[in-house]
């Protein structure tokens, strides 16, 4: 049976809708296979690739839900494992393919697939002493393949007669072959010999060393594999990063690569998140493996929730995400209004700060409250940078922000070297105090990169108090500070730099209901939203004492 043909006829006559990468990809191979050109270093063979889907459904048994029933592959399912092991070398009859992406939406039985594939290679792909490794940046990710192959064994009498499960392995006795989970901080990475590698989530993986040390690991096998199942991920410049742009190339014909197979089952346009009939292009087992009204109800919960927006786009459809949604607009942020210094002159004030740790902005802040009859929290803020920082985006020529030009305004302090002077920061909290009468109830700070700063400041007559960076202590406190930013509530003097942080500000969703701060783009800065914050939290936690002295 040709799966592959049955599925790209499908695709063609518009019965089954799937992304563009997916449709070009089966088309060209399709193409390829209808050529049947003798000269072509590659051929299929319907029947070669058919094999593991035979073993897969005659052998691996369900190991969740109703046990011990066979699986039954979707059609997408078994043309990409056609595809995978039915494109043959003409001189050898080895694989085509020795690499392979498979991106799609979470739930689609992938560590399914990949545990059944594991257990197909490893005692049924004639090959002596084979070694199939899961693998992942932490143990416990790297077993879950195994332990899904190990419960699929336990349900199949005709498994479990042949495999015995060792303390860290499965071991097929007949062929001396094993499969075994392996995490990046593992003593035994080096002097492998892989038959076959199974990537789980790869947007999880940090390190593209692991990638590495393991695709090497399989250079002396015959027709090695190297299998990545996973959905998009919110971190950026990683290994997952790397691979997807190739493998996008690759699908889009722009980079010709004979040996790899990328399937990327993802939407093709990110308004689409919001159209039901094209849901499918992310999830091809909609309806049947992944059920349409649980994904209905995330996407109705993400249009009314912003925070969980960023998660839906990106496990569910496959749209590359900062991980964080926009925490403000720039509606909501932007506030008109000014105040002069004298206006605040002699009052209490809650201070924050954020300091940075290499090269980045440190941000010292003070939020007043005049009287109980004002709402309004006034805000003074100043920022400090090294000057290396501003020599290394002279010598790249890059602009990430007008630091210079603020500078000269008096809004940022340009400290000589590699580092900020911390004392600088405590100076002008001094300043604040002596020139404008403005008495310092509490300052936030986070102990973390605070180091000797705190102990001049206390020298200085400062009450320091720690915030915890984190969702837990910043959840509600930044739900509050975003209301008074929307309700222009807090007046921060038309401070463009403060304005500049909110906007690169993201919310990310933490736990059930927490949330935190992050930045939408690596190069963007939010130091100023956190300095601001670490004092919210202050203002939150003591608010009743803080508004006793105001008065």
């Amino acid at each position: 049976m040709n799966y592959v043909r049955e599925y790209w006829e499908r695709i063609s006559s518009g019965e089954i809708v799937t992304s563009k990468r997916v449709k070009a990809v089966y088309g060209r191979l399709v193409a390829e296979m209808d050529a049947a050109d003798e000269n072509s270093p590659y051929y299929f063979d319907e029947a070669v690739g058919e094999r593991p889907i035979t073993f897969v459904e005659r052998f691996c048994k369900q190991s969740q839900g109703t046990l011990g029933e066979s699986l039954t592959l979707e059609l997408f399912q078994k043309a990409f494992i056609q595809l995978l092991f039915g494109w043959l070398e003409r001189a050898t009859g080895y694989r085509r393919f020795r690499e392979t992406l498979f991106l799609v939406g979470r739930k689609n039985g992938k560590s399914t697939l990949l545990a059944a594939l594991a257990l197909y290679m490893l005692v049924a792909d004639y090959e002596g002493a084979a070694e199939i490794y899961s693998v992942a940046t932490k143990k416990d990710q790297a077993k879950k393949t195994l332990t899904e192959a190990v419960n699929m064994v336990k349900q199949s009498p005709e498994l479990s007669a042949i495999l015995k499960k060792r303390r860290n392995d499965i071991y097929f006795p007949a062929t001396a072959s094993k499969f075994e989970a392996l995490a990046s901080d593992s003593n035994t990475l080096d002097g492998l010999n892989s038959h076959a590698v199974i990537i789980d989530e790869l947007h999880a993986i940090r390190d593209r060393n692991l990638y590495e040390v393991m695709k090497q690991s399989t250079s002396s096998r015959r027709q090695p594999l190297v299998i990545m199942i996973t959905t998009s991920g919110t971190v950026r410049e990683s290994v997952f990063d790397n691979l997807y742009g190739y493998a996008c190339e690759v699908a889009d014909g722009q980079t010709p690569d004979e040996r790899f197979l990328p399937v990327l089952y993802e939407l093709d346009k990110r308004e689409e998140w919001t159209d039901p009939t094209a849901w499918i292009k992310a999830n091809p087992g909609l309806g049947t493996i992944k059920q349409y009204t649980t994904l209905a109800d995330f996407v109705e919960r993400a249009k009314k929730n912003p925070e969980d927006l960023p998660g839906v786009l990106c496990k569910d459809f496959n749209v590359k995400a900062t991980g964080a949604a926009s925490w403000l607009s720039y509606e909501d942020a932007v506030n008109e209004a000014t105040f002069k210094p004298e206006e605040v002159y002699n009052t209490y004030a809650i201070g924050g700060c954020d300091l940075s740790a290499t090269t980045d902005l440190t941000c010292a802040t003070l939020i007043i409250r005049r009287s109980s009859d004002d709402e309004i929290v006034y805000v003074f803020q100043h920022y400090f940078l090294p000057q290396k920082k501003i020599d290394q985006l002279d010598e790249h020529n890059t602009q990430e922000a007008p630091y210079k030009i603020w500078a000269e305004r008096g809004l940022v302090t340009i400290c000589e070297g590699t580092r900020v002077d911390y004392s600088a920061v405590t100076a002008w909290y001094c300043q604040m105090r002596d020139e404008l009468k403005i008495d310092a109830f509490k300052i936030g700070y986070d102990r973390a990169l605070a180091g000797y700063w705190v102990d001049e400041m206390k020298a200085n007559g400062f009450e320091m108090c720690a915030v915890a960076q984190g969702p837990f202590t910043w959840s509600q406190p930044m739900r509050e500070l975003g209301a008074a930013l929307a309700d222009k509530k807090v007046n921060y003097n038309k401070n463009p730099v403060l304005l500049w942080c909110l906007t690169n500000t993201g919310v990310k969703k933490s736990g059930v209901n927490n949330i935190q701060p992050v930045k939408i783009s690596e190069k963007r800065r939010i130091d100023g939203m956190v300095s601001l914050l670490n004092a919210w939290v202050i203002y939150v936690r003591d608010y009743e004492d803080y508004m006793y002295l105001v008065g």
